[in-house]
């Protein structure tokens, strides 16, 4: 409304009748207004929701590659994530779904791959605008990348990543890096000056320095390596010099023009003819020894095919040279004799070979993938050697690795080991290894060590004659005629037998073991249990009871499982006869209630006996079977009556005397009782003491024992009557093939007589005389086939062939057993193999050098003084190959075996006329021993020469040249370290086929060996033989033999440490002997007493084994004397006894201290005597038990009876007593408790191995006290422990050695430092407490010294060039013959070249002599390059001495060389090389500085291996080297301190002005303090004193102190500050204290507040002032 308002009133205006423009124009403002809001909202609508991908899903297709098909999903989402509806998104803007792929299969990993590219340059992580550190500490951190595609195989071809990535994840493509710091470059100090390039007027000297360490990592370049400098020697008398000779460098080697050649062939071919006509006519002998002649050199021509040697010219310039550079004319140059600028020389021809020959077949023509490839080669010859040039001729050979593939192909032979039978296991070895003396004990078992040989066989032999006999059978079924119906081959039986051995070092797999721990099972002794009580009188039989004899017996069972059965246990049955046997019998087991007679109350009566019928063994049976046995009668008895004495109930029959009855001895027991109550008047008394005891006979059996003895069961025995049984049967462990029979002697034997008649003993308990058993098999003896006999040497033999043996040999692989078949006597074989033919030797053959031949003419010519006849040239010859027998070979055995090539070509000089001519030097005279002498050689001239003046100059031309005879002196010096102490070889003793250290003799006396070498007069290394020695020295040494820990025997066994329940028993070994020399070791020994070694077990000791016995309470004594009746209170004893229970029941009295004293009953106690009238009542009975659990609830009770009835008016005590049960006092818990196991019990025949680990279980009760078992097994509680686990004991194997090897060869042909070495291996490492393995496994012996001879460069001599000061000259330099000792550091000394004859001439490993080579002489003004420096040592990049890993660098400079300073601007650069290198080390530098002297030192850079050098240290870092004041110190006695100001010298003091300069050095006055002794001193006196004037207190007796309080700067020192502080806190200390001492004291109640605060006395004060 009010826009449209608005509006109108916008459009209305002043004028009203026509639209004006403005109002057109807001209505289209007002429709665009409204549209844009319309497109505005669609555009939020659409931009709300937007399309959503999945990832693609898997390529699926019917075919592999490019057809496949891959989907994802697609969706509609809110901006917010969740999905929507598919429409409201655009639809034109959906993206695809689906999209065609390479469908990926497992065979295209054959045909792509990754492909890798090296990484590219580290490039820095920040950028370069960043802000860099002023000092590189490590570098800078950077990243650098690489290209990774995916590629195919064939073609290279780029593939998508998907295809590659299926089988394998992308490399990565980027890695962090490190640029290192910039290398600045690096020089080492100058050299020292040159000398001055003139030896008058000004010349110029030179100094330079090489490079140390390139420029790296855009550092700076090199400074300038040459410093100048002129220098002025005496004025030149005569002129200058300004031009020289300069000779340029020899042109290339052309041929001489053939033109020339061929006319003067064809002169000479004429001349040659027509001679050849004349002589033909002449003499036909001639004609036919031209004709030979021609042969031969047609022959050699033939031979030297590979060298076609030409001989051509070659020329060079001479020119005459100005100072400045430039070339003048040769008159310039004033010289009467020029260079010669023709020389002759060789036309240079490459090495020239053939085609590769075709590959030779595979030499491995079988297939196998594991073992190594074979190889194949192919060859090419020589057609052309090279001449005159400096490459060398190409690889003639060429090998490479193949396999040989195919359907023809056979499978490789393989090797494998293999080994015999493990021998019988030993226990002896490991005794004899620890004790002598037990190593003879039989019967041992437990750990053990068994051994067994190892050999080398064909692994596959049984397939591969499979194959060959198949292939045979294919080829004769091809060849044959045969029906076609004849039957295939289908298999082919072999027959499995042991391979046949071949020779070891075949076997490349791993060494099978060839000694193992084993372990022989102990027997278990058969243990019993004690023997029971003997039995009733019984029949031998009761199911047949007979006769009127019968017999006791007691028996004993077997506790445990024995070893072989229960027939190697003692007897478990013995008898004694005796008369009346009945199975069956009555045992009263208590009386009824004493009932008087005629039913009176009390008085005489009659107890009844309550019976139960048993058997023999003494169990409860049917009554009915006791119909036959006497029942027993009523028992008499006594009722008291009132006033009547009471006895007591008797007491049980004590235990028997005797166990048996004879003449001599009789078994008795007794019973008692005693009074309780005396009589009273009229009553019945009581008897006298003899009626208080019973005796009666027991055990009254005769004590003649008798049992069954057997023996031992005999040799098992085939019985054919039973049939075979099945191989596979066993027994103990062992195979067994048949049946058979054992028998054993039984016989009735008498205790302690011997053997009776067999009725003495019970004839139904005989044990058997015949058992059945199994027989093992028969073990034949097995043995290997011969192995193949070992080969002939098949090549050729050099030198003196001697006879050599072959051999073969078996092994045996199991050794008979059982009876079976014998091992054969031969294992070994041998014979002599026939002679082998002696290898053919090859040599160059040379032939006669060919005329000398010149320059051309027409080159020579123009030259002056040259002659066409005479000169310099070069002359050829034939070189042939030749076997050494004189016959011809092939050139390419002689470049194989023969050495190098004779030259081809030398220098030759066709005298001129007036050349002086000689004849060769004669070999040098002999020596005739004597020293100092000498020898000679001459030659003389030749022809025209003799007359010559000038030929015969002797100073120019000797013709006589003399030499010193050596002076023949030795002498002989030790060298090197002493050896090993080495053992002399002996035989050694082998134990079982094992050798076992302790007796293998490895310590005792040997010799150590120390080399000899032998020098000459010149110091010289000779053979050890001029000295008149075998090369050493020999000393005798001991090896100390190792010693064993030695402990005693074990201890006896102590008694258990309980009498009830379980506890431990303990023994012990103590320390003999400690173990020395690698003896071995000791076991762990006790902690408190390292002498001892302890053994704990568990033991368990029967509770009821010693008992408490008590005799019956005697009377009770009154103690109350005034009554007159025997009645009142009073004490009664009984005597108590620890007896031996046994099962006949208490026996003997031991020691007290046996049984429980907790549990001893009470010896005395107080009592009652009843009075006459009283009522008696009987002992209390047995307390009830308590019931479980003890929780104060329950009550126990014991109840009396009355004995006698008291008086009337009287009554009886209450019968029965209760208490109330209370834990730990009258009732207890039980509960089972286990000890901890017991250490691994071995049996007393085992060292080691198997053992058992034991425990008890104890039963506790609940106030912590062991019981007997019996309580816990009443209450039924649960056994839940295992009482026994098997446990190892490891044995003490000791460390076992090989042999030792034969002595290695000299690791040094010649020399000082060569060794011999030879080992041994460990074939069975130590264990457990056995003797370490020594640590020496290898000794050294020095070789005898030999001289080592080397051919060896001399200097080269100075460029020279002939006839001219400068240009392109020849050095040269000779070879010699030097011996030296073998190491680098000897650089040899000269000797006769004989005796490098023998060594090919080799120097530093480059075969090519080089003696001449040209080099350059600078001409005077020339600036020149100067020789290469030597390469730096290698150095690395690295950071704080940690290596970078960018590889080492060398380094090698040229200095530039100013003989001019006018050439300057001609002179090169100076250069620089570097390479690579290994073994480099890190190297830091650091500012070195000498100590100061005045204001200025010397500072410099130093390499961390003492180098000084330039460069290399940081600049900023770099230390003042001057340390002046600006301005100067010009005041008197002031001088430049360390700190760059001014100060005064001692005993001045500094006036400084306003600006902190110094203005003045003032006098300080003097203070003289005296000392005791001066006694002049005036302690008020002061004086002035001049420092710099000696002191005139000389003597020392007063002290002299200079107070200086202002420093240089004007200002108050430190130490006036804190002397002024230091005295005002004396002060405030001293005004305290007397204000403290002044005060009055505090009250007394105070004093406790002041020791808890401190402060509150100068609180205190502070109030009260």
């Amino acid at each position: 409304m009010g826009l449209s308002e608005g509006s109108a009133a916008f459009c209305r205006g002043p004028g009203v009748s026509t639209v004006p423009a403005r109002c057109v124009g807001a209505l289209v403002l007002l429709l665009l207004g409204i549209w844009d809001a319309r497109a505005q909202s669609e555009f939020q609508t659409s931009s709300v929701y937007l399309w959503k991908t999945g990832p693609w899903g898997r390529c699926m297709g019917d075919e592999c590659g490019p057809g496949g098909i891959q989907t994802r999903a697609v969706w509609c989402a809110h901006v917010e994530g969740w999905t929507t509806l598919p429409t409201n998104c655009k639809q034109p803007e959906r993206p695809d779904n689906q999209q065609s792929c390479f469908r990926v299969c497992d065979w295209h990993k054959e045909l792509y791959d990754w492909q890798i590219g090296s990484w590219n340059q580290c490039r820095p992580v920040l950028s370069r605008s960043h802000e860099k550190p002023l000092e590189c500490l490590r570098g800078e951190e950077g990243i650098q990348t690489r290209d990774i595609t995916c590629i195919q195989k064939s073609n290279g071809v780029p593939a998508e990543d998907v295809i590659c990535e299926y089988f394998e994840p992308k490399p990565r493509q980027e890695q962090a890096c490190l640029i290192p710091c910039r290398q600045d470059c690096i020089v080492a100090e100058f050299a020292p000056w040159s000398e001055c390039s003139k030896t008058c007027g000004n010349g110029l000297q030179h100094r330079t320095r090489h490079v140390v360490a390139p420029p790296q990592f855009g550092g700076s370049a090199c400074p300038n390596l040459t410093e100048f400098q002129i220098c002025q020697s005496s004025p030149c008398t005569a002129e200058e010099s300004l031009y020289s000779l300069n000779v340029g460098p020899w042109s290339t080697c052309s041929v001489p023009h053939s033109r020339q050649i061929r006319q003067a062939r064809k002169r000479g071919k004429n001349k040659d003819k027509e001679k050849d006509r004349e002589k033909a006519v002449r003499d036909p002998e001639a004609r036919e020894l031209i004709k030979k002649k021609r042969n031969r050199n047609r022959q050699n021509r033939q031979e030297n095919k590979y060298w076609d040697i030409q001989i051509g010219y070659q020329t060079r310039q001479v020119t005459c040279t100005h100072r400045n550079g430039k070339t003048a004319a040769l008159s310039f140059c004033k010289q009467d004799k020029l260079p010669i600028t023709f020389q002759s020389c060789v036309i240079k021809k490459e090495c020239q070979v053939s085609e590769w020959s075709e590959w030779t077949p595979c030499s491995k023509t079988c297939f196998d993938m594991t073992t190594p490839k074979g190889n194949r080669t192919r060859s090419r010859t020589i057609k052309q050697l090279p001449i005159g040039s400096e490459s060398e001729c190409p690889q003639l050979e060429e090998t490479e690795q193949c396999i040989s593939q195919g359907d023809g192909v056979a499978p490789c032979i393989t090797y494998g080991w293999r080994t015999t039978e493990w021998t019988e296991c030993r226990v002896d070895p490991l005794l004899s290894q620890q004790d002598k003396r037990r190593g003879n004990q039989t019967a041992l078992c437990g750990g053990g060590i068994q051994t067994r040989e190892t050999y080398c066989v064909q692994a596959n032999e049984n397939l591969l004659s499979y194959l060959n006999t198949l292939k045979e059978k294919e080829e004769s079924q091809s060849q044959s005629k045969s029906k076609a119906s004849a039957a295939p081959l289908l298999s082919i039986t072999f027959e499995i037998t042991a391979s046949r051995p071949v020779d070891r070092r075949l076997c490349t797999g791993p060494l099978p073991s060839t000694s193992q721990l084993c372990h022989i099972p102990c027997p278990t002794e058969c243990e019993t249990s004690a023997w029971s009580a003997w039995g009733p009188c019984t029949y031998e039989s009761c199911d047949d009871p007979q006769g009127k004899k019968g017999f006791k017996l007691r028996k004993r069972r077997i506790t445990n499982e024995p070893t072989g059965g229960t027939g190697n246990c003692p007897h478990l049955l013995e008898a004694i006869p005796c008369e009346e046997p009945s199975c069956y019998d009555w045992r009263i087991v208590g009386l009824e209630e004493c009932i008087p007679d005629n039913e009176k109350p009390c008085g005489p009566g009659t107890q009844v006996p309550v019976v139960v019928c048993v058997n023999s063994d003494g169990e409860e049976v049917d009554r009915q079977l006791c119909r036959d046995a006497i029942y027993p009668i009523p028992v008499v008895c006594e009722a008291p009556c009132p006033k009547d004495c009471v006895l007591s109930m008797w007491s049980a029959w004590s235990s028997c005397s005797h166990t048996c009855s004879s003449k001599t001895t009789e078994g008795k027991q007794m019973r008692a009782r005693s009074i309780l109550a005396y009589a009273g008047e009229g009553g019945i008394q009581c008897p006298n003491s003899s009626a208080l005891q019973e005796t009666r006979s027991c055990n009254e059996h005769s004590c003649t024992v008798y049992h069954w003895q057997t023996g031992v069961w005999g040799q098992c025995i085939e019985d054919t009557s039973v049939s075979a049984f099945n191989s596979s049967a066993s027994w103990n462990g062992e195979a067994t093939c048949s049946v058979g029979m054992q028998t054993r002697k039984v016989i009735c034997v008498r205790v302690n007589v011997g053997q009776v008649g067999p009725k003495k003993c019970p004839e139904s308990l005989r044990p058997e005389t015949v058992r059945p058993c199994l027989l093992p098999c028969r073990k034949d003896c097995i043995v290997t086939p011969f192995s193949d006999w070992t080969l002939c040497p098949s090549s050729c033999q050099e030198g003196a062939v001697t006879v050599k043996k072959q051999s073969r040999h078996r092994v045996i692989i199991q050794l008979p057993a059982n009876g079976g078949r014998e091992c054969p006597d031969s294992l070994f074989e041998e014979k002599e193999c026939e002679a082998s033919p002696v290898c053919y030797s090859y040599r160059w053959k040379t032939h006669k050098w060919r005329r000398c031949q010149l320059v051309p003419w027409y080159v020579r010519q123009d030259s002056p003084g040259a002659q066409e006849t005479c000169g310099p040239g070069l002359q050829a010859r034939a070189i042939t190959c030749r076997r050494q027998d004189g016959g011809q070979a092939d050139i390419s055995e002689c470049l194989k075996y023969s050495g190098p090539l004779p030259s081809l070509t030398q220098t030759c000089q066709i005298p001129c006329q007036d050349d002086c001519q000689f004849t060769n030097w004669s070999k040098f005279s002999s020596c005739n021993g004597d020293c100092g002498g000498v020898r000679t050689r001459k030659r003389t001239l030749v022809g025209k020469s003799k007359k010559r003046d000038k030929c015969k100059n002797s100073q120019l031309y000797p013709l006589i040249e003399n030499q010193f005879c050596p002076c023949d002196k030795y002498s002989a010096q030790p060298v090197g370290n002493w050896s090993d102490c080495i053992l002399p070889e002996g035989k050694l003793e082998v134990l079982l086929g094992m050798k076992v250290q302790g007796d293998i003799k490895e310590c005792g006396q040997g010799y150590r060996y120390q080399a000899m070498a032998c020098y000459d007069q010149n110091n010289r290394l000779v053979e050890t033989s001029r000295c008149n020695s075998h090369g050493y020295i020999e000393e005798a040494c001991i090896i100390p033999c190792p010693s064993d820990c030695k402990l005693s025997e074990w201890s006896n066994w102590s008694r258990c440490s309980k009498s009830c329940g379980s506890g431990v028993k303990v023994r012990s070994k103590w320390l003999r002997e400690k173990p020395y020399n690698g003896g071995r070791p000791c076991p762990k020994l006790d902690h408190v007493n390292q002498a001892q070694v302890y053994e704990v077990v568990p033991c368990h000791s029967d509770c009821s084994q010693y008992v408490w016995v008590t005799e019956p309470w005697s009377v009770c004594k009154v103690t109350n004397v005034d009554l007159k009746e025997n009645c009142g209170e009073g004490v009664q004893t009984r005597k108590v006894r620890c007896m031996l229970n046994t099962v006949d029941g208490p026996s003997d009295t031991v020691e007290d201290y046996l049984c429980d004293p907790e549990e001893m009953p009470l010896g005395a106690r107080k009592c009652t005597l009843p009075c006459p009238e009283d009522c008696v009542m009987s002992e209390w009975g047995s307390w009830s038990r308590c019931s479980l659990p003890c929780n104060g609830s329950s009550v126990r009770e014991r109840s009396g009876e009355s004995l006698r009835q008291p008086d009337d008016g009287k009554s009886c005590p209450a019968a029965t007593e209760t208490e109330v049960c209370t834990l730990n006092k009258n009732c207890y818990h039980y509960d089972y408790n286990v000890t901890d196991w017991s250490t691994c019990q071995l049996s007393e025949k085992a060292v080691c191995g198997n053992g058992i680990k034991t425990r008890m279980l104890d039963c506790v009760r609940s106030d912590g006290k062991s019981v007997d078992l019996k309580y816990c097994e009443e209450l039924g509680l649960e056994k839940t422990w295992q009482m026994n686990t098997s446990c190892v004991v490891e044995c003490p194997v000791n460390c076992q050695l090989s042999d030792w090897s034969p002595w290695s060869e000299c690791s040094q042909t010649c020399g000082l430092t060569g060794k011999m070495i030879r080992r041994r291996t460990i074939n069975q490492p130590f264990q457990g407490d056995g003797r370490p393995c020594p640590s020496q496994m290898e000794q050294f012996k020095p070789c005898p010294v030999k001289p080592c001879y080397r051919w060896q460069y001399g200097q080269w001599s100075a460029c020279k060039v002939e006839d001219a000061q400068c240009g392109e000259g020849t050095r040269v330099r000779n070879i010699s013959c030097v011996v030296f000792d073998g190491s680098v550091e000897d650089f040899g000394k000269v000797v006769d070249e004989e005796f490098c004859g023998e060594i090919e001439p080799i120097i530093d490993g480059n075969k090519k002599m080089t003696l001449e080579e040209t080099c350059t002489v600078p001409c005077p003004g020339d600036c020149y390059l100067r020789e290469w420096s030597e390469w730096s040592l290698c150095q690395l990049t690295c950071v704080n001495g940690e290596d970078l890993g960018f590889g080492g660098i060398q380094v090698r400079s040229r200095a530039v060389i100013i003989q001019e300073l006018e050439n300057q601007h001609l002179c090169p650069e100076q250069a620089l090389e570097t390479r690579p290198c290994n073994d480099g080390q890190c190297y830091e530098y650091k500012w070195m500085a000498s100590p100061w002297k005045g204001s200025s030192r010397t500072v410099w850079c130093q390499r961390s291996d003492g180098l000084n050098v330039t460069g290399g240290c940081l600049v900023m870092r770099q230390p003042d080297a001057d340390r002046s004041c600006n301005p100067p110190c010009s005041q008197p006695h002031a001088y430049c301190s360390e700190t760059r100001t001014c100060s005064c010298e001692d005993g001045y003091t500094e006036v400084m002005s306003s600006d902190g300069t110094l203005e003045q050095c003032t006098l300080i006055p003097v203070v003289v303090i005296p000392t005791m002794e001066d006694k002049k001193g005036d302690v008020k006196t002061s004086r002035a004193v001049n420092p710099t004037q000696p002191s005139s207190n000389q003597s020392g007796r007063g002290r002299t102190w200079f107070l200086q309080p202002f420093g240089p700067d004007g200002r108050l020192k430190t130490w006036v500050y804190g002397v002024a502080a230091g005295a005002f806190v004396l002060l405030i200390f001293i005004v305290s204290m007397i204000y403290l001492a002044c005060k009055k004291p505090k009250k007394p109640q105070r004093r406790q507040n002041n020791r808890l605060k401190p402060l509150t006395l100068a609180y205190d004060g502070d109030a009260d002032m």
